[in-house]
């Protein structure tokens, strides 16, 4: 499926990572899914659920989970059981397709193309690594460079400084509300990665 360009004055594009460029939603809800049962929380953590969290920092997630549902999880500890989890699958993980050659392409015309993930940067780097395009991009943003996850425009405004870019010459591609919200509020315009269409999230 041809992935839309919104109109407008563009001179710069900026990409989240999982979802978005790395088809790793599913494993991710898996390690979540798993760290949560191992820590007895109290609702149950379905799909739906994983995905409005979407963007939000791995520990701000659970905080909110906490708020949300009454229950007293331990932030350190569930990121931990998570990030242990996921570990075990990451080296599995596969492109988007779509979106990576759309990267590709822009930066072929020379536009300067960032990542901006609310993951935190061992975990991005590593993703990218697995895709084979850690080094297809002139700045990589990540939950360490920034004091505010997603819904919040950090990321993609310290992306758009990285790369010397006004905010509103932007283009972000997000694959989550959250992350569409933090882009509407810098005033950069979006492409949504749907993840009915490019998730696999069948696999969960």
């Amino acid at each position: 499926m041809k992935i839309e360009l919104p109109d407008g004055e563009t001179h710069a594009y900026i990409f989240d990572c999982d979802g978005t460029l790395a088809d790793s939603m599913p494993m991710h809800y898996r390690a979540w899914k798993q760290a949560f049962e191992k820590n007895s929380a109290k609702f149950p953590f379905t799909w739906e659920l994983f995905y409005s969290m979407a963007g939000a920092g791995m520990y701000d997630s659970v905080v909110i989970l906490n708020e949300r549902y009454q229950d007293d999880l331990d932030p350190d500890t569930v990121v931990r059981d998570q990030d242990q989890f996921l570990r075990h699958e990451l080296d599995s993980v596969e492109p988007i397709h779509q979106v990576v050659e759309l990267a590709k392409e822009l930066k072929e015309k020379g536009f300067p193309i960032a990542v901006a993930s609310g993951g935190d940067r061992a975990h991005v780097e590593s993703t990218l690594t697995y895709c084979g395009i850690i080094d297809l991009f002139d700045a990589i943003v990540t939950k360490n460079d920034v004091e505010r996850s997603k819904p919040a425009p950090d990321g993609f405004l310290k992306a758009a400084e990285l790369l010397s870019v006004a905010p509103e010459k932007c283009v972000v591609f997000e694959d989550s509300q959250l992350g569409i919200t933090a882009a509407e509020t810098c005033g950069m315009r979006w492409v949504f990665i749907d993840p009915e269409i490019y998730s696999g999230g069948a696999g969960i």
